[in-house]
């Protein structure tokens, strides 16, 4: 199984409390969408900024931090 913790990805569906943002990650030779939910319950993370993923629950979800650049 490919490892989705620890890998960037870019935000293309808003992120944030009662909300199911998006998120593109490179992964097995392409890029692809999953679910996006903050690790933080109150944070918000707009569109286009760069997060890494810190847990994954399968198939499609995971939890994100926005990225330190």
């Amino acid at each position: 199984m490919t490892r989705v913790v620890g890998r960037q990805g870019r935000v293309t569906g808003k992120i944030g409390p009662g909300l199911v943002g998006e998120v593109m990650i490179a992964i097995r030779g392409g890029v692809e969408a999953f679910y996006a939910y903050p690790s933080l319950p109150d944070e918000e993370i707009p569109v286009g900024s760069i997060v890494v993923v810190v847990e994954y629950s399968p198939p499609r979800s995971v939890y994100v931090a926005r990225a330190v650049i």
